[in-house]
Formats: structure tokens, sequence, C-alpha cells
């Protein structure tokens, strides 16, 4: 049995970054709030907590003084920082440098356009409630419109003009569907309203896609690690188990039952890929349980 860890999978730059800020300050102080978890993997939360990470809501946060706050990477929505200021907490702004800069863009779009007859809809394609997306929607007043498929390009008021932009993590394709449809619904409403599309997909992101498809065609058996709420995990298990349906999910090494044990000794190749969520070391630990460590 070979095994091998795909050497694409785990955490992005931005996740690495918030990580890394959190176990700085935890190494100088012990102690550290972040604002929702820093990262969807359980496991790995789990670990900083240890550090003395305390992971808060939005009602602490309003209810907390003279503490140092974490915000992950996922970004805030300026409302976040205001709370924070009443309270005279400190901020650690862990958000992804590929975040801030589309907030910065949809707050100028936002800014710029607000006064405009008729008003324009800013649309962000992303997850409706996901964190990136509040913090997206933040920077509008709250009046961005959120579509999370293709198919939903009906719902727009074609007598507007559109700025189109995306959560950082969705898939190029779809985007390029999405404005597709618009495309066709301003032909068929005969409007000649302005629709500006701004691709702002993280392309480290977006590229794992084809990335872990060569990969997982390699292998007879693959073993993706990836945490229950990463919506990023849940996306390329998804296209994993396309390429290659010998893929199994696993929040960690525990979840490797004898019967799966069996099965990936039997085999020649077993391959360990994640998400932009999943840390090395709960990969690691996978291979290192297959190896019988």
């Amino acid at each position: 049995m070979q095994v091998t860890i795909d050497s694409k999978s785990g955490f992005c730059a931005g996740v690495t970054s918030a990580i890394r800020r959190a176990e700085s300050e935890l190494q100088q102080t012990g102690q550290l709030y972040c604002l929702g978890d820093i990262v969807h993997n359980g496991q790995e939360v789990k670990r900083l907590e240890q550090l003395g990470l305390e992971t808060i809501d939005y009602d602490d946060l309003r209810t907390i003084h003279h503490a140092r706050v974490l915000l992950r990477a996922h970004g805030e929505p300026p409302s976040t920082y205001w709370i924070a200021r009443q309270n005279s907490n400190t901020i650690i702004d862990g958000t992804c440098p590929v975040v801030k800069r589309l907030q910065e863009r949809i707050a100028d779009c936002y800014n710029a356009h607000k006064h405009d007859t008729p008003q324009p809809q800013i649309v962000i394609f992303g997850k409706r409630g996901h964190a990136e997306v509040i913090g997206l929607q933040g920077q509008t007043n709250d009046t961005a419109i959120i579509l999370e498929h293709p198919e939903e390009a009906q719902q727009l008021d074609y007598t507007r003009p559109i700025y189109l932009f995306s959560q950082t993590t969705k898939s190029v394709e779809e985007l390029n569907r999405l404005a597709e449809r618009i495309r066709s619904q301003i032909i068929n409403h005969k409007s000649q309203i302005a629709l500006e599309v701004h691709d702002t997909i993280c392309r480290s992101v977006a590229n794992r896609v084809e990335q872990l498809k060569t990969f997982v065609r390699e292998q007879d058996i693959v073993l993706f690690v990836g945490g229950t709420k990463s919506s990023n995990a849940a996306v390329l298990f998804g296209h994993c188990k396309e390429a290659n349906p010998n893929t199994i999910f696993l929040t960690g090494a525990d979840d490797l039952t004898d019967e799966l044990l069996q099965a990936c000794r039997n085999a020649d190749k077993v391959g360990i890929c994640g998400a932009t969520s999943t840390p090395l070391w709960l990969m690691e630990q996978v291979r290192d349980k297959l190896n019988g460590n």
C-alpha cells in the first residue's frame, strides 16, 4: 500500500495567516477571543482552545469589554468593528487579504452608486448566511442581493443596473454561468441596463478543483479529510467523489473503521486530501493510522 498526502491540500494562505496570528497572541498572553470558529474544522478549533482561544458569538461581543478579539479570515461587516470599538475591545484582524480587497471593492461600488437613479443592484454570488458573505453584504448596508445559484438570476430587477461580485471561494464556472443567465435575461427583457461582472474568486482556492481531480484519479481509494461545517469541504469532496467514486469523507483518523482500514491495505494506492480548512496534521494522523503508527 502506497499512501500519499496531496501536497496541494490543507489550509489556504488566509486561514494559515489567521491561525498564526492566533498562536502568536496566545503565546504572549495565553488568552484570546475569536468571533466564530477560526476555521470550519472542529479538531483544529479544539487544538487552539486548549492553548487558550475562546470562541465567542455576536451576543458575547456585545457584552465583553477591554478584551482582545480575533476576526477570522472570512472577514466581518463594519458593524462588528463598531461594536468592538464601543466596548473598548482590541481587534486582531485576521481577515484574508483577498477577502479584504473584495470588501473594499464592494464598498467602493456601493458608495459610488448609492445615489444613482435608478437605484443599482449590487449582487453577490455566494452562500446565504456564510460568514464571508455576511461581511460582504455589510459593505452595502445590507442592501446587496445574494444569489446562491445561477438559476436564481430571474429574481433580479431588469430595469435597474447590476453590479455582480462573487464570494471568493465560489466556482469560476458557476460565476460565468450566472453572468450568462443575467445577460440572457437582459436580452429577453429588451433592457438597456448596464451589467458589470467582477470576477472576485480566489484563484489559489478555485484552482484546487482541477488539482484535486488530477490527484484523486491516480488513486485506488481516496480519503478526504474535512470538517462537517465547512462548505469548502463539501464542495471539494463532491468534485473528488465525481472524479473517483472510491472517495470517502472523514473528519479524522478516528473515522477509520476496521473495514475501511482493511480496504485501504488491500489497495495499491491510497490518497489523502482535504479542504482549505483542513490542517496538515489531521491528514498526517490519518496517514499514520493507515501505516499502523
